[in-house]
């Protein structure tokens, strides 16, 4: 698959995740103040991306290690929009309804080079004693949507 096919549905991917994002952006908001809001949903969304980008975007398996790395991708993301809402809301006096969408925009490409990076960096040989590709024990190792935290 060409990096720009990857790009397209890496896009396709960031839409469904930016709406589900805000959906519980605006449930949670009605609830707790917009930082908050905002953190609890970007963790949520953050979970269905990372299935959505392994299965979709980079017809990867998902795996524990790459679940546990797939934060690393958000990170700059995070930092972005969060400042950027801050910015936006509490410097900029913008309505905190509109300021996330308004903040995602600038972390996109960040988001992208690391998300791929991870996605598809190989995972390491098994450890000395760890269950080969090869073990009866089918799909041990590996994040499934039911196995997910």
């Amino acid at each position: 698959m060409t990096v720009r096919i990857q790009m397209v549905r890496f896009a396709l991917v960031g839409a469904a995740n930016t709406g589900t994002y805000y959906a519980f952006y605006l449930l949670l908001l009605t609830r707790l103040p917009y930082v908050a809001a905002h953190v609890a949903a970007s963790v949520l969304s953050m979970i269905g991306s990372f299935f959505l980008n392994s299965w979709f975007t980079y017809r990867t398996r998902p795996t524990w290690r790459k679940f546990l790395l797939f934060p690393l991708t958000n990170a700059a993301n995070f930092v972005i929009t969060t400042v950027g809402v801050y910015v936006l809301v509490d410097v900029l006096h913008f309505g905190s309804r509109y300021a996330p969408l308004i903040a995602a925009a600038g972390a996109i490409p960040i988001t992208f080079v690391v998300s791929r990076a991870i996605m598809l960096r190989p995972d390491p040989g098994p450890r000395k004693g760890a269950p080969s590709a090869e073990s009866p024990r089918e799909g041990a190792g590996h994040v499934t949507a039911a196995g997910a935290p």
